[in-house]
């Protein structure tokens, strides 16, 4: 998120947008907290999907990020230069930086095509092959499978690049004065905006055992094999629940004071609030997800995965659509159904290749037009793929 920040720091809301947004967010907290104490089983549901997003997928997504934030800023080199030198090799490359989890890697892909350094079939290779956020979140649960569709998403947005370029020429639809994404470093809201150091030193206080109790949890270790713990204690339940709440508490008084820079130069502690915006962003929308799903079957009684198989055809058209919405929040929506067993391997394969992330924000912006024919050739590739995935194995 902080990349998108950086790319579009020339809208980033004045102090009344700033306000709107701090003033909802705090309303989902207060309607949640409501909502889980109508009754103690509603209690512990919310309890449960909290618990299980942050030892399930903030953690991971947190080590992750550390990994990729660290080697971007170990690694600084001139994207613009490099393309140039690579030639018809850029289109691939576009195809493997959109794969790359997170949005980080597809901004800039977004930005080189702005810029006039990538040709328009590498923008669409870079958007076809990119699943947002979202991969995060595959990674923890469905780590095979995840990396299953990064090498697909990979092939198929390298193939549809190279299509386009080949039917269009590499200049279509390239900006006659390419925009000059922005290169300076987002800013806090103010010195007095900041989240406290106390609630950000905490935050990796509670990282460093909730990495521990996850890593276990992927390898099926129960911590009461490891250590006696006395009848009804729970703490990986209690850890779990402490580290979601603090997490969607900075989210939603502070996230936008810790919005940094994407620079390889930025300084370690612009590193660490930069791991901790953008994974507390993830787990805002994982728990949200976790919750619709949970208490919807709580509240309603349906049986999603017995629903979604009556309309089994339609299934894979529907999360392709949803992949045309901009941002990172549908598709981690998409993923939970799926990772619940309510949505076939098809569906999330179709509306893996067919979502932008939040790279299709600052194509939107830069370059409207061409973002959105783009966004338009990525539905036949998620289609034919969905559709043959879905004839072969279901």
């Amino acid at each position: 998120m902080s990349s998108l920040v950086a790319v579009l720091h020339q809208k980033t809301p004045g102090a009344g947008g700033l306000r709107d947004r701090l003033r909802w967010r705090s309303l989902v907290l207060v309607l949640l907290a409501a909502l889980a104490l109508t009754s103690a089983e509603t209690l512990r549901i919310v309890m449960e999907a909290l618990s299980e997003a942050y030892l399930a997928v903030t953690v991971f997504v947190a080590g992750t990020l550390a990994l990729v934030y660290g080697l971007e800023r170990a690694f600084k080199g001139d994207f613009g230069t490099l393309l140039a030198r690579v030639g018809r090799w850029q289109v691939p490359a576009g195809a493997v930086m959109g794969a790359f989890p997170g949005c980080g890697g597809a901004i800039v892909m977004v930005t080189q095509f702005t810029k006039g350094h990538a040709s328009f079939g590498t923008l669409v290779a870079t958007l076809t092959a990119t699943m947002g956020d979202a991969m995060f979140l595959l990674l923890a649960k469905e780590p095979g499978t995840a990396l299953g569709i990064i090498a697909l998403s990979v092939v198929v947005g390298s193939l549809s690049g190279l299509a386009v370029d080949a039917l269009h020429g590499r200049g279509f639809l390239q900006p006659r004065r390419p925009a000059q994404a922005a290169e300076a470093p987002a800013t806090a809201a103010g010195a007095d905006a900041a989240a406290p150091a106390s609630l950000r030193l905490l935050w990796f206080v509670l990282l460093v055992p909730g990495l521990a109790l996850g890593v276990m949890g992927a390898f099926q270790v129960e911590l009461a094999s490891l250590v006696p713990l006395p009848a009804g204690t729970e703490p990986e339940l209690w850890l779990g629940v402490a580290g979601a709440v603090l997490a969607l508490i900075l989210w939603a008084g502070w996230s936008h004071a810790q919005e940094v820079p994407a620079s390889a130069g930025c300084s370690r502690e612009d590193l660490g609030a930069r791991i901790m915006t953008d994974t507390n962003f993830i787990t805002a929308w994982v728990v949200f997800a976790f919750l619709v799903y949970e208490l919807g079957l709580h509240f309603s009684g349906v049986d999603l995965a017995a629903a979604f198989a009556l309309w089994a055809p339609l299934v894979p058209l529907a999360a392709i659509l949803v992949g045309f919405l901009p941002g990172c929040g549908p598709p981690i929506v998409v993923t939970t159904l799926y990772l619940t067993g309510s949505l076939p391997l098809s569906a999330q394969i179709g509306n893996a290749i067919s979502n932008d992330g939040d790279a299709l924000f600052p194509a939107l912006a830069l370059a409207p037009k061409a973002a959105m024919v783009a966004t338009l050739y990525s539905a036949l590739p998620a289609l034919l793929v969905a559709y043959g995935c879905f004839l072969i194995w279901e």
